[in-house]
């Protein structure tokens, strides 16, 4: 069966007519012929889109009973069963309530696809996963339903429903979108027009992408090389040296000259991993591409061009920038070198070749260091020695049919020699092989002059087969060489990368391991002071370093105390103290040394972010403190007022009757903000560690019953099921009387008419749990921790009763007394509450259990 086709209408706000866009398509498709049923479509009382659903085949809903509070919610069962074509379902990102097998409305339209149904459905911005926290940044508001980002990349076809902020804004005020009396509040919070021109740009940009990766996709498929100019993307080769810095930020101007360009950093790595590259620089290189906003990519391959070319060309890249070739004259004139050539291959891609302080210099030293003097000597003094033996040693033959032994001598001798010594004690050998051989060996003997042809010719195959064989020996010797080196090196990093990330403290085990790999006594990395001039004075002042981290014996104070040191960037440097490094060993240590100053970074960051983690819980909390306040204190207060001024006006009499109403009224509000204040002060003092603790022996016999009591007439329809032996717990009596007040309360509101919640108890591992059962709609576990998030409602039916407070003060005062408040699935479906707190010892429950009378 083939699957069902998505279409989702986004929308950057609430109103825009995204359920309208829908039911309009549904109309077009109908008229012509296709079979279209409304699964669920959410009109939230506007009466064009009500009129929009007229003449629409409806299913109905299923989970709703009167009272319940529960949300009715799709049948899929039903739709399933009705076979449509194409089905309507609003509000993908909409958590189910009840009445469904899955959690999740986007779930129900996955059953509908496969089996084969078409689904229209809708979906604001601010509810995708990936976006859900910069949402709550612009608007201040968390949303707690959300639909993944995959689910809705998959849909075959994705239409913005967009409207400028004025527009809708002005939806807003003719009443089209919220009732009259939200309209203000609306327009001053989530509707403002900054709030909406941010959503729109978010909704935009998450769209871009979205297309982006269907132009990517649609390339692979047909086989597209070209560059299509939609998006510019700069890409930047790094080779690893000094120059990456100005490439790189070259490459950051020319992609800023385009708002919304890409800048991608690629760096080409040989298959033998033995190019020769600075790991450091490469490091602090990447790091100033992402700080830029840029990517960092690497590739492997053997062709440098053509490797360029071809990652230009995957990323659909406008421009390439590399740098200009480090050679010299002589090898640029041999070869056309990796950026002439890649130019030549960009094809579409422009290419920016930009010069720099090294171009042109050549590449200095790089293999002149590879054999040790001593080895070089040896070379030299083997061709010396070994190529007189062999061509003038006793019983050698001396005539020309011998010619060809001696050559075959001579080029073992050559060979021999460029294992030991390189290249160049290789070519003297050959050279010299070539005048012994002509002087001692063809006619006119004990003369360089050679009088036949073939003589010649002998010669110089001799010559060119010499030099040849000792530059093949000497570069796979210098390649066996490189590859032990790098596979030390690599050992050695992948031993570091382990210590780091095993280690509680980064830059500590990274500065332990680099002092243990070469046996140093102490590693040190200094800061410079900001107000220290770099010069010869700072060097020596210990006033201008501080020590930022050092393991070992006591450290250095500046680097001069140091054996050596590594420079990190302008401000740090790592010094050294213990045995000389080896030449070979430095790379290594500039490598630690930019991975120490990243860990040191990142532990600093980690300091502020801790730092400032309180201020922000502090302002959040201030924030919804003062939106509760505005609101859920102001209704007690609003309602005794009313109750006590009706009571002194002279202008109408009152019987007793309402009366006593009016006083009943006030006396309620003002219990109830009693309550709410009390709750607050608690909570505050919860925080500032201040709230006063005395626990003594509490027998939950009395403490249930007085809870109860508090709670009034809802009180009495609760089931109690406590036994009666059970032992008494160490708790504070006025506590654990809030703590079962505001848990039960909860219950309550939560369950089902004609379902009251039931409370029972038992004692298990030295510790009593009481237990608050409602049948309510439960809470899903991954969101559990959110109910005690102070502050919030999740899911009340009543939100002008409490401050949100309830859940979150009981856990803190359950804490405060030793036990815990954790959350428990209902078998059959609701919450259980349960309440756990030390029992005394020495008292021992009897297995004969009793049921307590119960509160109604």
């Amino acid at each position: 069966m083939a699957r069902g086709q998505l279409r989702i209408y986004l929308g950057a706000a609430p109103g825009v007519g995204k359920t309208y866009a829908m039911l309009d398509e549904a109309h077009r498709r109908k008229e012509r012929g296709a079979d279209v049923v409304a699964g669920f479509v959410e009109t939230h009382g506007r009466v064009r889109t009500e009129e929009l659903l007229d003449g629409l085949e409806v299913v109905p809903r299923v989970g709703r009973v009167p009272g319940d509070g529960r949300r009715a919610e799709m049948d899929v069962d039903a739709v399933l069963q009705r076979r449509p074509q194409i089905a309507l379902v609003d509000e993908l990102a909409r958590a189910n309530g009840g009445g469904s097998g899955n959690e999740k409305r986007w779930q129900d339209v996955e059953e509908l696809l496969d089996a084969g149904i078409t689904v229209l459905s809708t979906v604001n911005i601010h509810h995708l996963e990936s976006v859900n926290d910069v949402v709550e940044q612009i608007t201040g508001v968390a949303q707690h339903e959300t639909v993944p980002d995959a689910v809705v990349r998959r849909a075959d076809s994705l239409e913005l429903v967009d409207m400028s902020p004025d527009a809708l804004r002005r939806r807003m005020i003719h009443g089209n979108i919220h009732p009259a009396h939200q309209v203000n509040a609306a327009l001053a919070h989530e509707f403002r027009a900054d709030n909406l021109t941010a959503l729109r740009e978010l909704a935009l940009l998450w769209l871009a992408d979205k297309v982006d990766q269907q132009l990517g996709r649609y390339r692979s498929e047909h086989g597209v090389s070209t560059t299509w100019e939609a998006r510019e993307r700069v890409v930047v080769a790094l080779a690893g040296g000094a120059e990456g810095e100005t490439l790189i930020r070259r490459a950051a101007r020319v992609a800023a000259r385009s708002k919304g360009a890409d800048l991608m950093a690629v760096h080409v790595t040989r298959g033998d991993g033995l190019r020769d590259t600075d790991p450091a620089l490469l490091a602090e290189q990447r790091g100033l591409v992402e700080s830029l906003g840029g990517t960092y990519h690497q590739v492997l391959s053997e062709d440098v061009p053509d490797a360029l070319v071809e990652f230009a060309h995957g990323v659909n890249a406008t421009q390439l920038v590399l740098g200009a070739s480090r050679r010299g004259r002589v090898a640029r004139a041999l070869s056309p070198g990796v950026g002439a050539t890649t130019a030549e291959l960009s094809g579409s891609v422009d290419v920016h070749l930009v010069t720099h302080e090294g171009a042109g210099g050549g590449r200095r030293g790089a293999a002149a260091n590879a054999l040790s003097a001593h080895r070089r000597l040896a070379g030299f003094a083997l061709a010396l020695a070994g190529l007189p033996l062999v061509t003038l040693g006793p019983g050698l033959p001396r005539d020309q049919e011998s010619l060809s032994t001696i050559v075959l001598l001579a080029l073992a001798t050559v060979t021999v020699v460029a294992l030991v010594g390189g290249m160049w004690p290789a070519v003297v050998a050959a050279v010299g092989g070539f005048l012994l051989l002509n002087f001692f060996f063809t006619e006119p003997y004990r003369t360089f002059v050679v009088d036949h042809p073939r003589y010649v010719l002998a010669l110089v195959v001799f010559m060119v087969v010499a030099v040849a064989v000792s530059v093949v020996v000497d570069r796979a010797a210098r390649r066996t060489r490189e590859a032990a080196q790098a596979n030390a090196e690599a050992q050695t990093l992948a031993l570091v990368a382990g210590s780091v990330l095993r280690g509680a403290q980064p830059l500590t085990a990274l500065l332990e391991r680099l002092r243990e790999t070469f046996g140093l006594s102490s590693v040190t990395m200094l800061e410079r002071q900001p107000e220290a001039v770099p010069g010869p004075d700072s060097q020596r002042d210990a006033r201008a370093w501080s020590i930022a981290a050092h393991v070992g014996r006591p450290p250095c104070n500046t680097p001069a105390e140091g054996d050596a040191e590594v420079p990190i960037g302008d401000a740090l440097v790592l010094v050294l103290s213990g045995p000389q490094l080896p030449a070979r060993g430095r790379r290594i240590v500039e490598a630690f040394a930019a991975q120490a100053a990243v860990a040191l970074r990142q532990e600093r960051l980690a300091a502020e972010a801790a730092a400032v983690k309180p201020l922000a819980e502090a302002d959040r909390m201030r924030t919804a403190l003062l939106a509760a306040v505005s609101h859920d204190l102001r209704t007690p207060i609003a309602a005794a007022k009313a109750a006590v001024s009706s009571l002194r006006s002279r202008e109408v009499r009152f019987d007793e009757d309402v009366q006593s109403e009016l006083l009943s009224t006030a006396d309620s509000s003002l219990d109830q903000l009693t309550r709410l204040v009390a709750n607050l002060l608690d909570m505050s003092r919860l925080q500032a560690g201040a709230l006063g603790v005395t626990t003594t022996d509490v027998g939950l016999e009395d403490a249930v019953p007085r809870a109860l009591d508090e709670l009034g007439p809802d009180g009495r329809t609760v089931t109690v099921d406590i036994p009666r032996d059970l032992p008494t717990v160490r708790a504070d009596h006025g506590l654990l009387e809030r703590v079962l007040v505001n848990v039960i309360g909860n219950a309550v509101k939560c369950s089902p008419a004609g379902t009251p919640p039931t409370v029972t108890a038992n004692r298990a591992d030295g510790q009593v749990h009481v237990r608050v059962i409602d049948r309510g709609p439960g809470v899903p576990e991954p969101e559990r921790d959110q109910i005690f998030v102070p502050f919030q409602r999740f899911g009340d039916t009543d939100n002008s009763t409490g401050l949100g407070l309830g859940l979150a003060l009981s856990r803190g005062l359950t804490e405060a007394m030793g036990g815990t408040l954790l959350p428990e699935t209902t078998p059959g479906g609701g919450l259980t509450m349960c309440v756990s707190l030390p029992a005394v010892p020495g008292q021992h429950a009897v297995d004969e259990e009793g049921v307590g009378p119960p509160a109604g």
